[in-house]
């Protein structure tokens, strides 16, 4: 089976590439700019008829949630316009498109998690220009998976467990935040996540029961405070340094974009159409961390 993912150095893409080497039946081409532009319909149709892939992926994003404050034509070109493009190519082509989105399409104000059909109400443009990316990636393609995801770390790239690894060298105590809930998710589970997906659909065949939006996210809910505890005891034990972290609120740590206060995401849909679920917390923070530390044999 061979899939080609857009967006070749972002954290899951890289886990893509690094799950798929480790399988005999995977195989998957990545392109990234300036080669394969996604606001290039060009240059992206080019790229997915010369891989000839069974399923496009497309992780690829504008990210900066406060940023995008600043850049919101750039972050609806990249989000919106160039997930479309994605998707009207795939189709053009009569393949099933996998396209990443994220919890931030929520408002925060439920006190449970999300499920798939919960009213959407984003609080910032990044998450806006992801919602107005699903509902791109829906019209032009309708053979979509949209998974959306939450809270993404790895072993590399820009995220909240090789920052907070970062500053517990440097500083002797962190202040995080300690009143938004999410679910961290580990990119190189949510690589398999995919590949997985992608299994079913080439097993079976295209169902119409995979369509639209399913959530894939980590199953623990936890504050950003609390993360960043289990991040540093979870450090400790594998030889890092001990540093202690104080609760704060989202007052006391203003951004330029509003957060959602809970983005916790329900996994069932998941479960029940793909028979996935993700490892717990503990087990993969372990892994990331062991790996970041160099430990991991």
């Amino acid at each position: 089976m061979r899939l080609y993912v857009f967006g070749a150095e972002g954290q899951i893409a890289r886990s893509l590439r690094e799950a798929a080497a480790a399988s005999c039946d995977i195989e998957i081409g990545c392109g990234s700019r300036p080669n394969v532009d996604i606001l290039r319909a060009d240059l992206v149709e080019k790229a997915i008829v010369e891989f000839s892939p069974n399923i496009v992926v497309n992780p690829a994003a504008y990210t900066a949630v406060d940023q995008a404050e600043a850049e919101p034509d750039l972050a609806f070109a990249v989000n919106r316009d160039g997930a479309g493009i994605v998707a009207k190519a795939a189709n053009r082509l009569g393949i099933p498109v996998i396209h990443l989105s994220t919890d931030y399409v929520f408002d925060g104000n439920k006190n449970d998690s999300y499920v798939e059909g919960d009213a959407v109400g984003p609080q910032g443009v990044y998450g806006q220009s992801k919602l107005a990316g699903e509902k791109a990636v829906a019209a032009a393609n309708e053979r979509n998976i949209i998974l959306r995801t939450s809270w993404v770390y790895s072993p590399f790239g820009k995220n909240f467990v090789r920052t907070i690894m970062r500053l517990s060298a440097e500083r002797d105590r962190l202040s995080v935040v300690d009143d938004q809930l999410g679910c961290p998710t580990y990119a190189p589970d949510l690589a398999d996540t995919i590949l997985s997906i992608a299994r079913k659909i080439d097993s079976t065949g295209w169902q119409r029961s995979f369509a639209g939006v399913t959530h894939a996210a980590g199953p623990d809910a936890v504050t950003w405070c609390n993360f960043a505890r289990k991040i540093v005891s979870v450090a400790r034990k594998n030889g890092g340094p001990e540093i202690a972290v104080d609760a704060i609120s989202t007052a006391e740590y203003p951004t330029a974009a509003k957060r959602p206060r809970n983005s916790c995401l329900c996994g069932d849909r998941l479960a029940t159409t793909f028979n996935i679920r993700l490892p717990p917390l503990d087990c993969s923070l372990e892994r990331c961390i062991k790996r970041l530390l160099g430990t991991q044999h």
